[in-house]
């Protein structure tokens, strides 16, 4: 009977970790074992289940109905367990695996402060930091923190407000050079710009009074990354976050447009999915986003970033 439960057991986080990594090699790897184990192990699973849960092929894993239904009880129970794991080693004690996901441009802002004073305060503790524009689900792909920029959608997942940050016109000097003034907002609506895609719609420009100026487009990017790099080859105007440009305008490679024209700010978010019991790793380093984001907002010109409490 032990050595069945203990079988169990194992295909389920064999399970759970594939459908969340996506393969078997990556599963294997996630949990230090072959990936043939790993795919012997989810075989005894559906044998037992008496269903197919992972639909196989050479290029992919599919979960079928029966194993999306089942991942969604399976994955909470297991988290679960790592949560009393933690509670059981104590407060102090911060170690194991943090996987945390970004949006590129603010993920670029962040690497350096976690890489140089985060990581080294928790030797005993892995980061595994990916950085992505794409919508990231937290539960399925196994995410303990996830960095969001603007409204939260998602209302099984627990947010901490961290901060708010300015977007801001920009474009680069050459681009500048070659057109008249840009004061108003009917200048603006006659520039070309650099839109940012939404779940593929591109946005707005969107002044602090709720004003929408429809655009000509240049460039349209679902990455904030590449709408940096097309602002930066004058390609047109982007609105973008200012602290993902900050160097550049103090270097001069980028300019503020219309700045007598009023910005608006977007919340910035720490999500996680765990319950009632937090994991000490992820209280740690929310803890140290709110302390960054608190520095960062004391640099900014007054009233335009602050970080908001819970």
């Amino acid at each position: 009977m032990a050595q069945t439960t203990l079988d169990q057991t194992q295909g389920l986080l064999a399970f759970v970790r594939t459908v969340q990594t996506g393969s078997f090699s990556a599963a294997a790897r996630s949990l230090g074992a072959a990936p043939s184990a790993i795919s012997k192990a989810v075989a005894r699973l559906e044998r037992r289940l008496g269903t197919r849960l992972l639909q196989r092929s050479t290029r992919a894993l599919v979960l079928t109905q029966e194993g999306s239904d089942y991942f969604d009880r399976i994955e909470p129970l297991l988290r679960a367990l790592d949560e009393a794991g933690d509670v059981a080693r104590g407060t102090d004690e911060v170690q194991g695996v943090l996987k945390v996901s970004a949006p590129a441009d603010l993920g670029r802002a962040l690497a350096l402060p976690i890489a140089r004073d985060f990581v080294p305060r928790h030797p005993a503790l892995r980061v595994e930091f990916s950085v992505t524009d794409r919508p990231v689900d937290l539960i399925r792909e196994g995410v303990d923190v996830g960095i969001r920029v603007g409204q939260v959608e998602d209302d099984k997942l627990n947010a901490r407000a961290l901060a708010r940050v300015p977007l801001v016109l920009v474009a680069s000097p050459g681009y500048l050079a070659t057109r008249e003034p840009i004061t108003s907002a009917s200048d603006l609506s006659r520039q070309a710009h650099v839109r940012y895609l939404l779940h593929g719609r591109p946005q707005p420009i969107v002044l602090a009074d709720g004003q929408r100026i429809e655009t000509v487009p240049a460039f349209d990017t679902d990455s904030g990354d590449i709408l940096r790099t097309a602002a930066l080859s004058g390609l047109g105007i982007a609105q973008i976050l200012e602290w993902s440009i900050r160097e550049d305008l103090r270097e001069g490679r980028l300019q503020a447009v219309a700045p007598s024209l009023g910005m608006p700010s977007l919340q910035i978010h720490a999500l996680h999915a765990f319950g009632r019991h937090t994991p000490v790793r992820v209280r740690r380093f929310i803890d140290f986003l709110l302390t960054w984001f608190e520095a960062m907002a004391e640099v900014l010109p007054p009233g335009v970033a602050c970080r908001h409490k819970e």
